[in-house]
């Protein structure tokens, strides 16, 4: 069996998908595939990148319309659009799915972005709430098209590749929500030193504060991960670093996600260091403490159905340290998928101390052992 798909990517209003052809296993005939057409296309908005006081719940919303010809009965559209670096499901009273009439037309309400996805899906297909990448053609997904909003989009920085402890990384841009706080992550903000240590910064003032992500550009899956940092302490109360696995796939409690945050969120005389299985909201799944001022590295061993968590004080390649603190979980350890590394350090813009100034950390290696 053959598929071949191409999608839309065109501003106009008679954007079309160009049809993949499925061959049966059994018979040599040709069925056509679906095309889409939009007729009426959303402008191209995201709010200003700087503004913080806002939650995804809070997007402006508008009319998509369009044509699905050749969908068969029972299958219908998921829409989503893409802001804040993330592409989100548009509901329709509750639910992601969008009814198709008997001539092929549909009509549904999406939140603002700067571009939009209609999926044709059959009906037991279950829809990713977020994602970095949009599903493909196959699994439940019978076409898709892309159409960038009306009107001039957004211009960001562009991302940048960074080599750093020997693996390949790439920066975030633009805003993204972290921790339900809202930041702009700027790629000037990460870069790698003559030691090869990195460095990355919250850079601006208050109101138009700028972060810093890295995320790793492959899938490592079970072993050790550890992050040699060196002292955080002069860290504002808002300023947090994280180590994190994350699938850009999923729902926010089977993103793989595995956390070892440092800061204060947004308190003084806080723990300072949080051990973390998503979802953080369930008591066993979330650990904290607080360390004095120092180096150390942080490190969690994944392991099928368990996750040990540690902090040495020192660095670990120079005959170990002092362990101040290690937990293991036993209980919603993911296993591994797409999720990726990330090392960020953004604004906790929820707290009760804002921040006032820049801060900057300085990490000498990462590390994964197999």
């Amino acid at each position: 069996m053959s598929r071949l798909h191409i999608v839309a990517r065109t501003a106009t209003l008679s954007a079309l998908l160009a049809p993949f052809v499925t061959i049966g296993c059994h018979s040599s005939s040709k069925i056509s595939a679906p095309t889409f057409a939009f007729s009426k296309v959303p402008a191209a908005e995201q709010e200003s990148p700087y503004k913080t006081g806002i939650s995804e719940r809070d997007y402006k919303t508008d009319i998509i319309e369009g044509r699905a010809t050749g969908a068969r009965p029972g299958q219908r559209i998921v829409l989503y659009a893409k802001t804040d670096g993330r592409w989100g499901v548009c509901r329709q009273s509750g639910q992601p799915f969008t009814s198709v009439e008997t001539d092929g037309r549909w009509r549904a309400s999406v939140h603002l972005g700067i571009q939009y996805a209609a999926l044709l899906v059959d009906p037991t297909y279950n829809p990713p709430e977020q994602t970095e990448s949009l599903p493909i053609v196959g699994n439940g997904v019978v076409a898709l098209a892309v159409v960038n909003g009306e009107g001039a989009a957004p211009v960001l920085p562009s991302p940048k590749i960074l080599n750093f402890s020997g693996y390949e990384w790439t920066t975030s841009t633009g805003p993204i929500f972290h921790a339900g706080s809202r930041n702009f992550f700027d790629p000037a903000n990460a870069w790698t030193d003559e030691t090869g240590a990195l460095h990355l910064r919250i850079s601006g003032s208050p109101g138009k504060w700028g972060a810093a992500e890295l995320k790793l550009t492959r899938s490592l899956g079970y072993g050790t991960y550890r992050l040699q940092v060196r002292d955080v302490s002069h860290l504002e109360p808002s300023a947090l670093l994280a180590l994190i696995t994350w699938d850009g796939v999923g729902t926010e409690s089977t993103r793989r996600e595995l956390d070892v945050e440092l800061g204060g969120w947004g308190y003084l005389d806080n723990t300072n260091v949080n051990y973390v299985v998503q979802p953080y909201y369930v008591p066993a799944n979330f650990v904290a403490f607080r360390v004095p001022p120092g180096l150390y590295t942080h490190s969690f061993q994944w392991e099928p159905g368990k996750v040990t968590f540690s902090t040495v004080a020192g660095s670990i390649n120079k005959g170990g340290g002092r362990v101040i603190n290690q937990h293991v979980f036993t209980s919603g350890v993911p296993a591994p998928g797409g999720e990726s590394v990330r090392i960020a350090l953004y604004v906790f813009h929820q707290g009760k101390i804002p921040l006032k100034n820049e801060n900057e950390v300085i990490i000498d290696k990462f590390e994964y052992l197999p």
